[in-house]
C-alpha cells in the first residue's frame, strides 16, 4: 500500500515538499537556460533541409533552389558596408511570392529585414546598410509556399 501525501494548506510536511520541488525545478530551469542556447547553436547545421533550406540542403524543395536561394552582393559605401539581396523569384500577387528578406548576424541574432508587398513590389530585391559590421551574415528569403531559404556571406 502506497501512502500519498495530500496538500493541505496547514500541513507543514506538504509545504516542505512543495518547497523542495520548487528548488529542484528552479535549479533545473537555470541549468537548461545555460546549456540550451549552446546546444541549439551547435546543432544549427543539422536543421538545414528541414527547418530552413540551403543550396547544399534543399530538402523536399530540391527543384526550387534557383528561384528561392537569395543571392548576396556586397559593396562599400560612405556609411560602411551595403548589401543587396536578390531572390530570383516571381511575385505572383498573393498566390506565390517572397514574403521578406531577413539578415542575421554571425550568432543568428536579428539585424534587419524587408517585407515585400506582392501587389506593389515587382521583384524581391533589398538593399541594407550594415554600417561597420564585420563577420558572417545569414540571409533568409521567405517564400509563402516554399518556406525559408538561407545563404551566407562574410563581410
Amino acid at each position: 500500500m502506497r501512502l500519498q501525501l495530500m496538500h493541505y494548506p496547514h500541513n507543514p510536511i506538504s509545504t516542505i515538499m512543495n518547497r523542495r520541488n520548487f528548488i529542484h525545478l528552479s535549479a533545473l530551469g537555470a541549468a537548461t537556460e545555460i546549456i540550451a542556447p549552446t546546444a541549439v547553436l551547435a546543432s544549427t547545421p543539422c536543421m538545414a533541409g528541414g527547418v530552413y533550406y540551403t543550396k547544399e540542403a534543399p530538402g523536399r524543395w530540391s527543384k526550387k533552389v534557383g528561384g528561392h536561394l537569395p543571392s548576396i552582393q556586397i559593396a562599400s559605401s560612405a556609411s560602411g558596408t551595403d548589401i543587396k539581396v536578390i531572390t530570383s523569384h516571381e511575385m505572383k500577387r498573393y498566390e506565390h511570392y517572397i514574403v521578406k528578406h531577413i539578415i542575421l548576424n554571425d550568432r543568428f541574432e536579428f539585424m534587419t529585414e524587408k517585407m515585400f508587398d506582392p501587389i506593389r513590389d515587382p521583384a524581391p530585391i533589398s538593399i541594407f546598410s550594415l554600417g561597420n559590421y564585420r563577420g558572417r551574415i545569414h540571409v533568409l528569403s521567405v517564400c509563402n509556399k516554399h518556406d525559408t531559404w538561407m545563404n551566407l556571406a562574410d563581410i
